[in-house]
């Protein structure tokens, strides 16, 4: 399994191989270190992994271009705009002529889905309005705690760490989804692997969904878990515990075949904001995105 050196899914793994959720469910998880999420991509598609971390938009692209890659839920957790707790924005429209922060670039699917809530319900072309500025997702925190920024739009646990901070969030990338027609929580990131592979090695795939779903259990009940990856969190006190209840918000609780329904809304909503360059040249979510096992 390849994923980033300081991602979050690592705090996943430490619990499953700590407490050997793997050797209980037949199978041994061993890890690959990547310095970027591209080069996660490349090492599936080259065959060199058999599990990464990616969203369903990366995965149906790459479906639709002939690749057999297939997505299971595992984190519905968002980034959200945040702001100082004092600070006079109230909402959307306060936005205009203020400095906002945005991790992920301009295609960054949060963004795109604030930006076409401002459009519907305020006639705003935010991306316009406001004063937008891009950057790596540490640098933005500081520069929002600097006051260097009015708000900033980043990944979900920089967004927690900015809380403990005493920041509030103004609007989160899932009010965004579900006001724009999501009917619930939609995983934003998941495992990823090749249909060829689960189709070879059938019972593989499902025992790894079974290790990660009783660590998502533990790390739900049990606080004295979470101490324990303290160190590998690189947070202490409210920050731990405010990674700690995010974490736990953004555990998938719903069926898989709502999430798909859900995710193929957003898609075309998606490729309508971002278009080619988001999506390439398919305007539908692919089928087959969702892992069809998941669905049974």
């Amino acid at each position: 399994m390849g994923v980033l050196k300081f991602g979050t899914v690592n705090w996943e793994l430490d619990t499953i191989k700590h407490n050997r959720f793997d050797a209980a469910n037949g199978v041994d998880v061993e890890v690959a270190y990547f310095a970027g999420e591209d080069a996660t991509n490349v090492a599936i598609l080259a065959g060199d992994l058999d599990i990464i971390v990616s969203d369903w938009l990366w995965v149906s692209r790459q479906r639709s271009m002939g690749e057999d890659l297939t997505f299971a839920p595992y984190s519905t957790a968002v980034g959200a705009i945040m702001v100082k707790a004092d600070a006079p924005i109230r909402g959307i429209p306060d936005l205009v002529g203020r400095k906002i922060g945005v991790a992920g670039g301009s295609l960054d699917k949060s963004w795109l889905l604030i930006q076409g809530l401002a459009q519907r319900d305020y006639k705003m072309d935010l991306a316009r309005e406001a004063d937008v500025v891009f950057g790596a997702p540490p640098l933005l925190s500081e520069k929002a705690l600097s006051g260097e920024l009015d708000a900033v739009l980043n990944f979900w646990h920089f967004c927690a760490r900015l809380e403990a901070k005493g920041f509030r969030r103004l609007i989160g990338a899932d009010d965004a989804a579900k006001a724009l027609g999501a009917s619930g929580p939609v995983s934003a990131l998941g495992y990823v692997f090749h249909d060829k592979w689960a189709n070879e090695n059938p019972d593989v795939p499902m025992s790894f969904v079974k290790a990660s779903a009783a660590a998502k259990r533990l790390l739900a009940d049990s606080d004295a878990e979470w101490q324990r990856l303290a160190p590998i969190v690189r947070a202490e006190g409210r920050e731990l515990e405010v990674l700690r209840d995010r974490y736990r918000e953004g555990i998938p609780n719903r069926p898989v075949a709502e999430e798909e329904s859900d995710a193929a809304k957003l898609y075309e909503i998606l490729a309508d904001l971002g278009g080619e360059k988001l999506v390439g040249e398919a305007r539908q979510m692919a089928p087959g995105t969702f892992w069809a096992a998941l669905k049974t």
